[in-house]
Formats: C-alpha cells, sequence, structure tokens
C-alpha cells in the first residue's frame, strides 16, 4: 500500500436524485481526515476538488435518465485526474459525492492497473449493485449504474468516455447488498458477478467472506479499488444519505472489514461517496466515516476516541 495518499474531491450530485452529495467531499475534510491520515504516517496530498468537463449535449431514448450531459462531464475530470495520481505513485482517495463518481474512479486506476500488466479488482461495499445500464434505469439517477459502465455492459459507448481497460465482472465483490431490482438480479447472474448480501454476511460472517475475495486479488498480484458507500452501513449509525436501506454493516463489521483490509496490504484505490451532509446528525456520519477511512489505512477500533452526539 502506498504511503502517499492522494485526495481528489468530487462534489458530485448529479447522479443521486436527492440533493446534497456536492457537500460530501468538505464535510469529510472538516471532519478531519487529513490529520487522521497524516498521523498515520501516510504523506496526505489534498488536490482539491475537481471540476466537471464542459457537459458536451448528449442524449439518450431513455426520457427517465437525468443530468445525463453533467455526469459524462465528471466522468472525464476525475479518470484524468485519478490516472494522474495514480501514475504518479500515490493511492488515490476520492471524496465523493454520489456513486456515479466511479465512472471515473474505478476507469482511472483500471487503466493505470492495465498498463502494469496488473488485473484490476474492485470490492463493493454498498447496499445496491449499482448494475444498471442507461437502457435498464428506471429511475434516471446515474449513481446506479457505474458498475455496469466499468465492466463493460453494453449502451454507454458514444455516450461515456471510452474504456482504455474494463473490470472484469468476475473480478467484482459486491459486499452488503440488500436492495437489488430483478433486471440487475439477472444480468449480474449472467456476468458472474460475486454478491454477498446481509443475510450471506450474517450466515458466513465477514471474514470467511471477505478472506476467499482477497485471496483472488493476491493470487494474481492485481490491484484492489474499495468503493465505500454510506448506505453500507445501517442508517442508525449512519443517517446522511439519500438511500436508506434498513439491515446494514453494523459499527463492528464495518471496521472489521476497513481492518482486514488494511492488514492485506492489498488496496490501491479508495472511494467514499453518498455522504449528504444535509441529512447528517451533528456530523456524525462524516465522522464514522473517517473513522472506518483510518481504520482502512492502520487505525485500530481500540484506538478511537469515546465521542458523545
Amino acid at each position: 500500500m502506498s504511503k502517499t495518499l492522494s485526495l481528489i474531491g468530487a462534489p458530485v450530485e448529479t447522479g443521486a436524485s436527492q440533493p446534497g452529495c456536492l457537500m460530501g467531499p468538505d464535510a469529510l475534510r472538516t471532519a478531519g481526515i487529513i490529520d487522521v491520515l497524516d498521523g498515520l504516517g501516510y504523506a496526505v496530498r489534498d488536490r482539491g476538488n475537481a471540476y466537471a468537463s464542459p457537459d458536451n449535449g448528449v442524449g439518450h431514448p431513455n426520457t427517465a435518465i437525468r443530468n445525463l450531459g453533467e455526469t459524462v462531464g465528471w466522468t472525464w475530470s476525475l479518470s484524468e485526474m485519478g490516472y494522474k495520481s495514480a501514475s504518479a505513485g500515490d493511492l488515490p482517495v476520492f471524496l465523493g459525492g454520489d456513486h456515479s463518481i466511479s465512472m471515473g474512479s474505478v476507469p482511472a486506476v483500471t487503466r493505470h492497473a492495465s498498463e502494469q500488466g496488473r488485473e484490476q479488482f474492485v470490492l463493493w461495499l454498498d447496499a445496491h449493485p449499482d448494475f444498471h445500464t442507461l437502457d435498464t434505469t428506471q429511475s434516471g439517477n446515474l449513481h446506479g449504474t457505474p458498475v455496469a459502465y466499468v465492466t463493460g455492459q453494453p449502451g454507454f459507448e458514444d455516450i461515456f468516455p471510452p474504456l482504455a481497460a474494463t473490470v472484469d465482472p468476475n473480478n467484482v465483490c459486491m459486499f452488503g447488498i440488500r436492495s437489488v431490482d430483478k433486471r440487475e438480479r439477472h444480468t449480474l447472474t449472467s456476468n458472474g458477478v460475486t454478491v454477498h448480501d446481509m443475510r450471506a454476511i450474517h450466515e458466513h460472517g465477514v471474514p470467511s467472506l471477505l478472506n476467499a475475495f482477497l485471496e483472488r486479488v493476491r493470487a494474481g498480484n492485481s490491484a484492489l479499488h474499495v468503493s465505500l458507500d454510506v448506505d453500507f452501513l445501517d442508517p442508525t449509525i449512519a443517517p446522511a444519505v439519500g438511500t436508506t436501506v434498513p439491515g446494514g454493516a453494523t459499527f463492528r463489521e464495518a471496521h472489521l472489514v476497513m481492518e482486514m483490509l488494511h492488514d492485506s496490504d492489498l488496496v490501491t484505490s479508495l472511494d467514499v461517496v453518498e455522504l449528504n451532509p444535509f441529512l447528517d446528525e451533528r456530523g456524525r456520519t462524516a465522522k464514522l466515516m473517517v473513522d472506518l477511512v483510518a481504520s482502512l489505512f492502520g487505525k485500530r477500533v481500540m484506538d478511537l476516541p469515546t465521542r458523545s452526539y
């Protein structure tokens, strides 16, 4: 794991239905993410917030789609910023922003991994699989499409940036899933995506499921991108998200995932997404997300301070 981190702010809310995610990057900074990572011995380069490339006026027959041109613009911008950071030897940390930022972050690091002759793996920590295409989305919210795009599913070509390299769907592991549309269920199965819903996690436990995936990453000396969505967590501990689904990961389950990722020394890039400070309670979700990021980079849960809210 690189000891130099590039923080890339992605103040994006065009992929979501509820405004507020554009405040996410600065909320994470306010919650102390830079000081925490610096205290863990990392050199932290805050690259500031990205700016979307100009809207090129693209359209699509699916009239439900919202903010298509703006989201394409963010994808171009974040892909370039992330690629430059990875190429410089940094570990890119993308601070979102809704989950459509992964349409830029994942292609950025996948391109870099491909140039190194490495396969790209993705751990998707989320309540939703985000495997809709532009044709199948009914909500029109593009934060529900990034995994389909980065794995090269049809329908994105000539609209979103062409992919220098795609992620093999067999290299995607979805963890904590508990809300899947019927169309997504079929395409997930047919494409060979590994899906561990909350029932599987409760039946088999975090260690056995996550270790099996990490062993695959390690065996191929592959790159690993982790995409952490606030709604991976149970809304009782993380209310600041516009897509709450009951029954998510507990505080301890989430920290266990992060600690295991740190111990694996396999993580090469990270997203922190869907934080909506407008929906938070005195910053509790932002602080929790910073604590989780700290665990991924080496802080033990037993070292966390006591807080009153």
